[in-house]
């Protein structure tokens, strides 16, 4: 007789019916797609980019992680996991990111090199995870996850007042700074306000799919509202093509630059562990075992789908924790209908209007949306500290205090190393990249390595209190 858990790791390769595997497939999109376009916006509108640029970077980024997604689901070679994963652009790219790019010296280009460089090293480093994972325990994780979201706010708080306050302009060769007069207005805080309500609004009494939906449905409101009071436009929509193709290097050919590299690949570092996490977590889900191999192929998906966004003009990539959860909620195991929704990100991809109009959206709408989203990243890894014991690791608020304190240091104090060389800029201008090494390093001071069995279990640990 057949075991509840062998019958739920036969539930993974199950082929269910086309028409219901493709409705699940979209449920996945829609719960993934609001935190899958937010990143090109962000590094988008840090660049100061176009619409049109803008717009093409989120049909880049649908691209690559429906490329992704397929890969991880469906497996390569000795690539993928082959369980229900989405694939997603990572939020703790987007702190390095913007201190590249926005470095005269770098710039898009860099960034893309950088996310190359960062793809090879996640593939060649996947087989020793077990024993990486040592210097990335709950304390190290849970502090890096929360510097994220508390540096992501600024994000979310410019959003809502509409932008920059103030910008740079060259006038007759001199640097003007520049007062943005909207900014902060009180009609766009209303609706940025007003986007926020909607979501909480939807995720206390909303069910099902409907509250996975919320941050998405927000937005909606938000854009209708936007239009309704004449804040909202479609400039360059009519210009637009119904479909096309996203080409590799559309920016120019990648630029590897030592510093970059070396930022993005600490980024690689901590994608791989939250994938590690996931991945043992969505293997208990599923009933799937994790061996050792089993993993490395998953992790390996995760570099080949960064070299691929570096190819495509997008970003790296990481398996989406809100789309495991969706696993749990509807019972689905099927790696089918991740696949499945691998497609349909790839046919989005082909629609540049559609993008068009993502990118049409009011940054002052996305404010109140970018609150929750970079306010739950923050909150993640608050739950993750939780679980810390600091009874035995009696200097864990050591490494958490002064992580935190440098990591915000390029948030808090832009000029705060003005004077360093700027090679080092995409180091000490990423607090992500400066809080990491700081967690990294006083953790193996105060703490030493944890063994590989106690890594892995408190992987999976951590992972579940992500969902």
């Amino acid at each position: 007789m057949m075991t509840s858990h062998q019958a739920a790791a036969d539930a993974v390769d199950q082929k269910i019916p086309l028409p219901r595997c493709a409705a699940l497939g979209v449920q996945h999109v829609l719960v993934m797609y609001a935190g899958t376009v937010a990143v090109p916006l962000i590094v988008g509108g840090a660049l100061g980019l176009s619409k049109a640029d803008i717009a093409f970077l989120i049909n880049a980024d649908l691209l690559a992680a429906g490329i992704a997604t397929l890969i991880q689901a469906l497996g390569l070679w000795r690539f993928g996991i082959r369980m229900p994963v989405m694939m997603g652009v990572t939020f703790a790219a987007v702190g390095p990111m913007i201190a590249i790019g926005t470095d005269p010296s770098l710039g898009l280009t860099a960034i893309y090199g950088a996310t190359i460089a960062a793809g090879v090293f996640g593939m060649l480093v996947a087989p020793l995870m077990g024993r990486l994972l040592g210097i990335f325990p709950p304390l190290v994780t849970g502090t890096v996850i929360t510097l994220i979201g508390v540096s992501l706010m600024g994000v979310a708080f410019n959003w809502a007042g509409g932008g920059q306050p103030s910008s740079t302009q060259v006038i007759d060769g001199v640097a003007h700074s520049i007062t943005n007069p909207d900014y902060g207005d009180p009609a766009r805080l209303a609706i940025a306000a007003l986007v926020l309500a909607v979501i909480v609004l939807i995720s206390r009494f909303g069910r099902g799919v409907v509250a996975n939906l919320a941050v998405l449905l927000g937005v909606i409101v938000g854009m209708l509202v936007a239009l309704a009071t004449g804040r909202m436009g479609f400039d360059g929509f009519s210009d637009a093509p119904w479909l096309a193709l996203t080409t590799p290097f559309h920016f120019g050919l990648p630029r590897f630059e030592f510093s970059a590299v070396v930022s993005m690949c600490i980024v690689m570092m901590i994608t791989l562990v939250e994938s590690t996490g996931m991945f043992l977590a969505l293997g208990a889900i599923t009933g799937r075992k994790v061996t050792p191999e089993v993993l490395t192929r998953g992790l390996r998906a995760d570099g080949l789908g960064s070299v691929i966004g570096g190819v495509f003009n997008t970003f790296p990539y990481t398996s989406f924790s809100q789309n495991v959860g969706l696993v749990t909620v509807t019972g689905v195991r099927s790696r089918y209908v991740a696949a499945s929704a691998g497609v349909f990100l790839i046919v989005l991809a082909l629609l540049p209007k559609l993008a068009h109009v993502v990118a049409s959206v009011p940054s002052f709408v996305l404010g109140g949306a970018g609150i929750v989203m970079f306010g739950m990243v923050a909150a993640t890894g608050v739950r993750i500290l939780g679980s810390v014991d600091y009874a035995t690791n009696r200097h864990a608020l050591y490494v958490i205090a002064i992580s935190v304190g440098l990591g915000l240091i390029p948030t808090l104090s832009p000029a705060f190393f003005q004077h360093m060389p700027a090679w080092t800029h995409p180091i000490t201008h990423s607090g992500i990249v400066l809080g990491t090494v700081s967690a990294v390093l006083l953790n193996l001071f105060y703490h030493g390595m944890q063994s590989r069995e106690r890594s892995l279990a408190m992987a999976a640990a951590t992972s579940h209190a992500t969902e």
